[in-house]
């Protein structure tokens, strides 16, 4: 399959690649459980296949694998659980933050995370908001731009306040 997208002019492809190519993302703050979610994910792969492909990027670091896995950590784990040696994969060229973007993003709405990698997540997400500078959506510039805390809170429908207390979490020892 293949994708044109207007806006960048990005051509994408989805094709089955070898897990050798990939290597997790750097920092990850999302742990792959041996647990019955884990198992129930398998028992689907098993079944149907990998349904939705895992996303990657072209690595950045240049060393080892060629793909850097961005989306898609545990059906990657799961694939080579059960001996699987192919995943479908897109592959996009992404720079650091929207690779952190897409990662916290598709990984926030699991329903068992730790405190702790929310925190971390939280944190990688208001960080490389906060590179990405001044928002683009606001109507009038008299409009003071919103925090990047303000932007996360509206986005998981809770407080700024919340927000800033898990990323506090991550200067524990």
């Amino acid at each position: 399959r293949e994708m044109i997208t207007n806006s960048n002019k990005r051509i994408e492809t989805t094709i089955n690649y070898n897990l050798d190519m990939f290597t997790p993302m750097r920092d990850h703050p999302f742990q792959v459980r041996d647990d019955s979610d884990m198992q129930q994910l398998m028992e689907s792969i098993k079944e149907y296949g990998v349904i939705v492909p895992i996303l990657a990027r072209p690595n950045p670091v240049g060393e080892g694998a060629k793909y850097e896995i961005v989306s898609g950590h545990r059906r990657f784990e799961a694939c080579k659980r059960l001996g699987i040696e192919d995943i479908p994969a897109i592959v996009r060229n992404l720079d650091d933050d929207e690779a952190i973007l897409a990662m916290v993003d598709s990984n926030l709405h699991r329903e068992q995370l730790l405190p702790s990698e929310k925190a971390f997540a939280y944190k990688m997400k208001f960080e490389a908001l906060k590179r990405q500078g001044a928002r683009s959506d606001l109507t009038s510039e008299q409009v003071a731009p919103k925090l990047s805390t303000e932007i996360i809170a509206e986005q998981e429908n809770t407080s700024k306040d919340t927000i800033k207390r898990y990323i506090r979490l991550t200067k524990l020892i």
